[in-house]
Order: C-alpha cells, then structure tokens, then sequence
C-alpha cells in the first residue's frame, strides 16, 4: 500500500476507533454538548489547539508566506494576539458562566429568546465561512493526491464528520481533536527535521531567495498566476504585496486578533472545562501549542519559497512538481514540498496531517453548529418540554442538517484561497460576537437591544464590504475590514445600550458569578 494510502487509512481507523469507544459518553445533553465537563486543561488545550490550528494553519499560513513573502507571517502574528487575548478576557469568566452554547451566553445574560435567535444566525454565518475552507482543503488534497475529484472529496469529508460528531458527541470530538493535534505536530516537526538535516538551513534560504527579483524564465507559460508566485522576492514584514498601506495593516490585525474572541467553535470548549482554572490554563497551553506551529508554518513556507524558485531557475524539479507548486498555490505549498525533500513517505505523513487539521476543526465546527440548532433552536423554541433522549436525538438530526449545510458551501468555494476564507470568518467573528463577549462580560450597562443590534450592524456591515468590496472607495477595499466593522460593532453596541437604558436587573449577580474566585464548579 502506498505510504498516502497507508497513513490516511491509519487515521481514519483512529477516528472510527475513538468514536466507537466514546459514543456511551454521549446519552445526555451534557455529556454530548460538553462532554460532561471534565476535561483537565491538558487533554483540553490539546483540543483547543487542534480546533484552532485549522487547514488554514496547516496548509493555508505556510502557502502565504509562499507566495507573499513576510506578509504572511502577519497573519500569526494576528492569530497568536487573538489567543492571548482569549486566555487573559474570555476563557475564565466563560466556565463560570457554564452553560452549553454560545447563544446561551446572551438569551441569559438578557433573558431574551430573541438575542438567542439573533446568536444563532451569527453561528451559522461564521461557521460557514470557516468550514467552507476545511473543505476545500480536504477536497483539494485528495483531487490533487488521490485522483479524486472535487466533488467526491467534499462530500466523503461531509461524510466522515457526520459520523464523527453524531456518534461521538463532544467526549468524542475532544480526544480526536487531542489526538490529531499532535499529528499534526509530529508531520510538522518531521518535515522540519527533514529540511534541516538535507541543509536547508533558514539564513541561507533568505539569502538566496532576496537574490531574484524578477520572473523565473519558462514558468510563466505553466499558469497565469505563476509570476505572481516567482516574483515577489521583496521581502517585508508589512508592505510586500498584500497591503497596501497602514490602515490595511491595522484592519488585518483587528480582523484576525478580536475575531479570535468571537469563533463559536472555540468559545465552546470552555464550557468542558471542570473549573475557571483549568480554562485559563488550556488556552496558555493552545497558546503554546500554537506559537510553535505557526513558527514553523514560516519556515516551511519560505522552504518551499526557496525550492521553488531555485528548482525552477535551475531546471532541477520535475514538471510535475513545478505544477504542484503553482496549480496548488497558497493551499498546497505543505505536501508538495514535503513530496520534494521526503519522497511519498513524508508525503503521506503530511497528507494524514492536513487531514487531522481538516477532521479536528471541522469537528468544532459541527459541534457550535449543532448546537445553534438542537438546542437553541429546538430545545428553546420548538420543544421545550423535550427529555434527554429527545435532546440528544435533536442534537444528531442537527449535525447531519449542518453536514448538508457545510456540504453545499464547500462545493461552492473550489477555486477560493484557504487563508482568506478564514479571514473573512474571523472578520465577521470580530464584528459580532468579539463585542458582545467583552462588553458583556467586562461592563454591566449593555442591554438587549444593544448586543442585537451591534449583531446585526457587524455581520450586515461584514457582509456588505466582504461580497461588495467593489462597490468601495478603493482606499477601503481591504481583505480584512476590521478597522470598519469592528468599531462600528462596538460603538452600534455602547449607543444603543446608553439610550436603551434597560439594563437587566440582575446583572451584579450575573457580574459576581463570571468574576468570583476560582471554585470547581
């Protein structure tokens, strides 16, 4: 058996195993949604991590700084603030508060069954926009790797993630995200060992890469894009091809940083966290976690940088490879450098690698789905005198809704770029839940009808400069506009509370709950 083959089939029979095993952890509402609380901040921040660090970390942050030179180590830079910001604001305060569901958060901070209408909508958005990317990198690898066609591959990861969650509820999801996260980690660091020790050493690729400054000759024939991908041998850290000036700049790291805050995926588990201790201390462990990747994501993208542009000047890659590279572009730089410098047993490492990356976040995903579904919506609204098995029941019939959801936006996204879908997610992410989570966590005067309508002026004011980007100044046409979403979001939110002025009438004993001292709640 081919080592691609051998290790994706390894990887599958983990996750079969590992859900098979859990699926009696996932028979009541708190076992399945929070995988009844106990997970230690080790096991948890592993999760945390492989639901973070995405195909956009694996494959997309790497393909970035391919093809963008230091512009894309912004992007990390973004992400590991984000982080940071989550452990020190969010991550205590959010397992105090302890319930199920990010909706959850405002229908009882408000006591509002519209703000959870409202939450859900927003889940669903930024949910969608991020698992769109997870598919299109799975499918992309297995069209690429496998023979497969596009649409096959959607779907069969469709596929595998409904049963995968469905059976395994968040006991299930969490040990297979822990596990992945660390295949991931291994493919990463042995790709990393490989480069090193054939003398790929990371000055000496600076340098001979800051030589060219100019299209490779014969490989502008291969693709219209290819001399966007030889060229740009000005390196910078901000200012080399993908901003076009500070403001940009700022919007991005506004984007990316507070967007972090607002992913449902992420805010979840800290729900499953058995005390406010233990989440602060997954998300320094993600946060660990995640530096290391994205250091590396640098180094191997300026690798494959390098091969690229000195394999081609010298004539010394196959045309097979070289197409690799440019046909893959910013999503495959990984596996065809890792095809270059390891042969296919590398290869197929890193295959399961990205793979893991794809299954782990896109559990998270269907999860905070899920759950906007089965529980807010059904368990709330359609059937409030619902028993356990009747909630659980609802949670899986919603995981295959979601399923078919994701399904239909992954095959309309083949042609996209992983990192800027994911971008856009956090955009939306920033603009939306990021104010509601910090205002409503840090101030006590925000009241419904300003955490509605700093929902509703985020995601419409995302979506409009997101798909009508045109339609802007083009000093404005940003692709992450941050710096115009997110401020109006938070300003839409203080205005309308400060007129408002119904703030709820239990809001210090809400205060002193997601504040008091540590317990093991």
């Amino acid at each position: 058996m081919e080592p691609k083959y051998l290790f994706t089939v390894l990887l599958l029979g983990t996750i079969i195993a590992i859900t098979y095993a859990t699926r009696k952890y996932s028979t009541s509402t708190v076992q399945f949604w929070v995988g009844g609380r106990s997970f230690g901040w080790v096991l948890n921040g592993s999760a945390i991590a492989g639901d973070y660090l995405s195909a956009a970390t694996f494959l997309g942050l790497a393909g970035l700084t391919f093809s963008l030179g230091y512009d894309g180590l912004f992007y990390t830079f973004c992400f590991s603030v984000g982080l940071t910001m989550l452990a020190l604001f969010i991550a205590g305060p959010l397992r105090k508060f302890g319930r199920f569901t990010v909706p959850d958060f405002l229908a009882e901070r408000f006591h509002s069954p519209s703000a959870r209408v409202f939450a859900v909508i927003v889940v669903l958005a930024i949910s969608g926009f991020y698992a769109a990317p997870q598919l299109l990198g799975a499918a992309q690898i297995l069209q690429m790797f496998f023979g497969a066609s596009y649409q096959f591959g959607v779907i069969f990861v469709v596929v595998v993630m409904m049963l995968y969650v469905g059976v395994g509820g968040m006991k299930g999801t969490t040990i297979n995200q822990a596990v992945e996260i660390w295949i991931r980690f291994s493919a990463f660091l042995l790709l990393l060992g490989a480069a090193i020790y054939l003398g790929y050493h990371y000055g000496k690729i600076l340098d001979l890469i800051t030589k060219w400054t100019g299209p490779i000759p014969g490989t502008a024939a291969l693709n219209k894009g290819t001399d966007l991908v030889a060229n740009g041998a000005k390196w910078s850290l901000v200012g080399g091809g993908l901003f076009k000036n500070l403001a940009e700049s700022l919007s991005m790291l506004i984007g990316l940083s507070l967007g972090t805050i607002g992913l449902p995926h992420i805010l979840l588990r800290f729900y499953t966290n058995p005390s406010a201790k233990d989440a602060r201390y997954s998300a320094l462990f993600a946060i660990g976690v995640a530096s290391a990747f994205f250091g590396i994501a640098l180094y191997l993208g300026t690798l494959g940088r390098y091969i690229f542009l000195t394999g081609a000047q010298a004539g010394t890659l196959s045309p097979d490879v070289i197409k690799a590279f440019v046909t893959g572009g910013q999503n495959m730089v990984v596996p065809t450098t890792a095809m270059v410098i390891g042969g296919k047993w590398l290869l197929g490492f890193v295959i399961a690698g990205a793979f893991a990356a794809v299954f782990s976040n896109l559990s998270g995903l269907f999860i905070a789905s899920s759950g906007a579904l089965g529980h807010d919506i059904y368990t709330n609204f359609i059937n409030k005198e619902a028993n356990e098995k009747q909630k659980v029941m609802a949670g899986k019939i919603s995981v295959v809704i979601v399923g078919i959801f994701y399904g239909i936006l992954g095959l309309l996204v083949e042609k996209a770029a992983i990192g800027q879908l994911v971008g856009l997610a956090f955009n939306v992410a920033a603009s939306t839940f990021a104010p509601i989570f910090l205002l409503g966590i840090w101030w006590r005067g925000m009241t419904e009808k300003g955490a509605i309508a700093g929902m509703v002026v985020g995601l419409l004011s995302s979506m409009y400069m997101i798909f009508f980007v045109n339609t802007l100044p083009v000093w404005m046409q940003w692709r992450i506009p941050g710096l115009i979403t997110v401020p109006l979001a938070f300003l839409t939110v203080f205005v309308v509370s400060k007129f408002d002025g119904q703030v709820p009438a239990d809001v210090n004993e809400f205060m002193h709950r997601v504040h008091q001292p540590d317990l093991r709640i």
